[in-house]
């Protein structure tokens, strides 16, 4: 047989197979959305892999970075979802943030999974471009877009053995760890009703987004999920199946030992894994990935990275004026912790706020009642579990967007309690993760909250 030939008989056996699943989704797509949706529910099977040692964790080595991202550029360019790039990478601007963590799964030490969760940070989220997700900011809570799902070739069709430990590691995350209760995706139409029907993801509109650039072109369905419903929709369709049938189980009980989250000491609510060599390596050395990107998000990376050693392998910028505002001389963490504020000379009642981030001289809370700019509170704040901090504080600006009220407090002289937290989240992102300083007075906090493609 020649070479030809053989090429031709490869080419035609992959025709066959592109065919006969074009066919079976016709099929499938002429059932009623029900008995659709019960047909995706059957084929769940929460057995995760049981040849070689499975590993589930959050990227923070250049090696595990460079294996998602090489992962997810050769998934993306197999969709038709990007054009190959030189480097074999997917690095976008999101990942770059502290508010994006990105997940990988890991079997014999190779990356054979990942995803990212993109916490609304500076540039908003990725979505945002072609999706209003107005109805979801109306709501309260916190939204994080799941986006950069790939999986390894090898392993997507071994029943979700890698898939659902990943979506389930995701889930643990963003309800333990990334404050976290609304979800969003844009997702390709032909896969938009594995999440609708498995997950109960519900669409934003029923339209189509026809060219969705952050993927290439490609159409995307945009969908959302509320995490504190989640559980009782599990339960409702999956608390009777058996054993690795139950998702309700899997992902709200099961406790998986593959799956390492982050030490935290204090109540932070992300993990930001970037030092400053990473930066350059991928988004100076391997992508010029900040090549193209506008003056303001330039900007806002500086306003982000504000310590020395960051100037160098951040996009030049001309001396910023006026960037002395009380609030943001320091450099801010975010966080999820109790406080209570009391009005200082004034008999009022006590109000309850959510401090969100943190800096040395400075914080940021979600309140429920509008607070006066200019009034000046006593603030107890629970900065890790058993570590209260008691300073006054200044509210110096209104930060509220409409959906929820914000607003950012300087604080003139911090106590032990504050000064100990700040250094330790310096310290925790000068040294990426990698090795973070002992803090005998702080127990850890415990593992639950009080409160679950692009």
């Amino acid at each position: 047989m020649s070479h030809h030939w053989r090429i031709m008989k490869i080419v035609g056996w992959f025709s066959l197979r592109r065919h006969g699943r074009r066919l079976a989704r016709s099929l499938l797509a002429a059932l009623p959305t029900s008995v659709r949706f019960s047909l995706y529910r059957r084929t769940v099977d929460c057995e995760p892999v049981n040849q070689g040692k499975l590993e589930l964790k959050i990227a923070d080595t250049q090696a595990e970075l460079e294996g998602c991202f090489a992962l997810l550029h050769d998934a993306y360019v197999a969709s038709g979802f990007m054009r190959p790039h030189p480097s074999g990478l997917r690095v976008t601007p999101y990942h770059a943030l502290p508010t994006t963590t990105t997940l990988c799964a890991k079997v014999d030490g190779e990356v054979v999974g990942t995803l990212s969760i993109v916490r609304e940070g500076v540039f908003g989220f990725p979505m945002q471009a072609a999706f209003d997700i107005a109805s979801v900011r109306a709501k309260e809570g916190q939204i994080a877009e799941i986006s950069a799902l790939a999986i390894h070739p090898r392993w997507r069709k071994t029943g979700g053995s890698i898939l659902f430990p990943l979506m389930k590691f995701m889930y643990g995350y963003c309800t333990r760890y990334f404050d976290t209760r609304h979800l969003v995706i844009a997702v390709n139409p032909a896969h938009i009703e594995m999440y609708e029907s498995m997950l109960f993801f519900r669409r934003l509109t029923e339209q189509v987004v026809a060219r969705y650039d952050f993927v290439n072109g490609a159409p995307a369905v945009g969908a959302t999920l509320d995490l504190y419903e989640a559980p009782t929709l599990f339960e409702r369709a999956y608390g009777r199946k058996p054993g690795r049938r139950n998702l309700h189980r899997y992902f709200v009980h099961t406790e998986l030992p593959e799956i390492h989250y982050p030490p935290r000491p204090w109540h932070t609510s992300n993990d930001p894994v970037l030092s400053p060599e990473l930066m350059d390596y991928f988004f100076n050395q391997r992508t010029r990935g900040f090549e193209g990107l506008s003056e303001q998000r330039k900007r806002l990376l500086h306003w982000i990275y504000r310590e020395p050693e960051w100037a160098a392998v951040l996009p030049p910028l001309p001396p910023e004026p006026n960037m002395g505002a009380a609030l943001r001389r320091h450099a801010r963490y975010s966080m999820k912790c109790p406080a209570s504020l009391d009005l200082l000379g004034v008999q009022a009642e006590r109000q309850l706020v959510t401090v969100i981030d943190i800096s040395a001289h400075g914080f940021l809370a979600r309140a429920h009642e509008p607070l006066q700019p200019g009034a000046r509170y006593a603030v107890v704040a629970e900065l890790g579990e058993g570590v209260a901090s008691r300073v006054d504080a200044e509210v110096v600006r209104d930060a509220s967007d409409g959906a929820a009220q914000y607003f950012g407090f300087h604080v003139e002289h911090p106590d032990a309690a504050w000064q100990l937290c700040v250094a330790w989240l310096e310290e925790a992102v000068a040294h990426h993760a990698a090795a973070l300083p002992t803090i005998e007075m702080v127990r850890p906090p415990a593992q639950g909250s009080p409160a679950f493609q692009g």
